[in-house]
């Protein structure tokens, strides 16, 4: 389908951003004239030389922002569309340089006295900027003088190129072969392999999982070497700056206390024989003698998919997260209403799915929308992300309202886990409700236990390659298949392909980044158990959480809603539901 042909109020509205390409040009004209935030460097002294350039920078980056949303959309409605290619290339131009011209504000306030810094902190002139001041603070021991810190900004760009070399590798020269799909010869690609291990049939999945990483095989050491490219600039930036780690590093920037980040792991690590037991009953489910990784991501039930059409799938989604209340539901339906989502899959449209949301701009929603029950629980996944973002920048001034990454995941999953438990409450269908109880556990198998497994692999390659081990595509692949086995237990043949599987994920050269998925859904189960409930008063803590943007650190923010990270609670009761819905679907059997 091309763009022209769908219904105007299945497209985002990007006028809402900008009335035309004209009106952003010149925007982006004047904001180019704009960046002169370096006449305050040297003067960040005092407070009222400190909120005026908070203030200055502000005013850039709201603008900024602005013109790169406009063209971040526009770009994915056609990637093939040259102008819209330039006009985003250009914004990301800028920003760089604004980077680098703006690199002096950090070490200028953290050269301060901690007394000066305390009370800039208490100062009620300064009170939108507390906690970011608080940060800077805690951040003094890693900050750089002013020239060495323009250096790092300037260096960003060659520093990610490892991530660029396997974006490429990935997408573009992996030289996938053909198979016969559907009646004919087609190019293998990710998505392909994705569908194809999601289908019943096993002969195909045997060769196409052999196939594929056959592929990720030639050039393995390539990738080896790509990876530890990014695994070195981790330990730059970490060495440079004065990190124990690159975890710490990771953690530290993130406001998050490193007990959190173990406390996953050990209590995941201990959770592993639910995991097993799983595996062994899709074993005997599927009446095979021996169950290989490529047997691992079928559904257990057939033809129980919702089959609905957006209309249908947007209004199951109110009815499921009926629980959050009628203001949360106007601002969902506000969504459809109101030009947020971009529904429908045309020729040259970013794959995928995903919500973006700046300040002084409703949230926008980029959908490719299919028939599935895949594609109903994006749209709660995708809505949640969005208002989220709508309740964080209409309850905080902008210095606080963009929330920390660590808890990005969790407003989104906690509305599939609402909308999935209401279908599993409401349904009178035994084989949807199979379905969908196999459904949520390859949610949590996928989100929770191989998130962790993911990042056990990046610790331990960090800490590796930290003590003066060169990684390679032995000691990597080894690792990897240690901690499959340790994941997936004897019920699986831990294939040798399986070993290679971390040369292909993305993620990775997002240095620690998986695991905050993993406390994401843990926290979200937490959550939406505790609204399930306690009703309203948990609805309300709920909402303090989604308005607190970043006016404090996450773990904290959680705790508000009910998640307490700092404790085994959270983590115990996402693997009893776990637990619960094997034990209920192995009744079902």
């Amino acid at each position: 389908m091309e763009r022209k042909d769908v219904r105007p109020e299945y497209k985002w509205r990007t006028t809402d951003i900008f009335a035309s390409d004209e009106a952003w040009e010149e925007a982006f004209a004047a904001l180019d004239g704009k960046l002169s935030l370096s006449k305050y460097r040297g003067t960040l002294n005092c407070a009222e030389n400190i909120l005026a350039y908070f203030k200055a920078e502000e005013e850039f980056s709201l603008a900024a922002m602005k013109v790169y949303l406009y063209a971040f959309l526009k770009h994915d409605e056609d990637v093939r569309v040259t102008k819209y290619n330039s006009y985003l290339s250009k914004v990301l131009s800028l920003l760089t340089r604004a980077g680098a011209e703006t690199a002096f504000a950090t070490p200028e306030l953290t050269a301060l006295p901690e007394e000066t810094l305390d009370a800039l902190i208490a100062d009620e002139r300064l009170k939108e900027y507390d906690y970011m001041l608080s940060r800077v603070k805690a951040s003094k021991k890693y900050t750089l003088s002013e020239r060495e810190e323009v250096i790092l900004a300037q260096a960003g760009e060659p520093l990610a190129v490892a991530g660029d070399v396997f974006e490429m590798l990935d997408n573009a020269e992996l030289n996938l072969p053909e198979v016969e799909f559907g009646g004919k010869r087609v190019q293998l690609s990710h998505g392909l392999f994705s569908v194809v291990m999601s289908g019943h049939d096993r002969a195909k999945r045997e060769e196409v999982f052999k196939l594929y990483y056959g592929a990720y095989r030639k050039i393995l050491s390539t990738l080896a070497t790509t990876y530890y490219g990014n695994v070195k600039t981790d330990i730059f930036y970490k060495t440079v700056r004065g990190y124990d780690s690159s975890l710490q590093k990771a953690l530290f920037e993130e406001d998050v206390d490193a007990s959190v980040y173990e406390r996953l792991v050990n209590s995941v690590s201990k959770a592993t024989p639910i995991l097993h037991r799983y595996m062994a009953l899709r074993k005997k489910l599927l009446g095979y003698e021996e169950m290989h990784m490529y047997d691992i991501y079928p559904s257990l039930v057939a033809d129980a998919e919702l089959k609905l059409t957006f209309e249908e799938a947007f209004d199951l989604c109110l009815r499921g997260l009926a629980p959050l209340g009628e203001e949360y539901l106007s601002l969902f339906r506000k969504g459809r209403e109101e030009g947020w989502i971009d529904v429908e899959e045309t020729e040259g449209k970013r794959s995928g799915a995903y919500s973006i949301g700046i300040y002084g701009n409703h949230p926008f929603v980029l959908l490719n929308y299919q028939k599935t029950t895949h594609d109903v629980f994006t749209i709660a996944h995708e809505m949640g992300h969005s208002l989220h973002s709508y309740y964080s920048n209409s309850a905080q001034p902008y210095a606080k309202s963009d929330y920390k990454i660590f808890v990005a995941e969790v407003a989104s999953t906690v509305n599939e886990v609402l909308l999935l438990k209401y279908l599993l409450r409401t349904t009178e269908d035994l084989n949807l409700k199979k379905y969908l109880l196999n459904y949520f556990m390859d949610m949590i198998r996928t989100t929770l236990f191989r998130q962790t497994q993911f990042a056990e692999f990046e610790e331990r390659a960090h800490a590796l390659a930290e003590s003066g081990e060169p990684l390679n595509k032995d000691n990597l692949s080894e690792i990897y298949l240690e901690l499959n086995k340790k994941y997936y237990g004897d019920a699986v043949v831990h294939d040798e392909e399986i070993s290679f599987e971390w040369a292909r994920i993305p993620h990775f050269y997002r240095s620690f980044y998986v695991y905050k998925y993993a406390t994401g859904i843990t926290s979200a189960i937490c959550i939406a158990n505790r609204i399930l409930s306690e009703g309203e008063r948990a609805v309300e803590d709920y909402k303090r959480f989604l308005k607190g943007g970043c006016s404090s650190d996450p773990v904290s923010l959680l705790k508000i809603a009910g998640a307490d990270l700092t404790t085994e609670a959270p983590f115990n009761a996402a693997m009893a539901e776990f637990e619960a819905a094997l034990r209920e679907f192995e009744s079902l059997s």
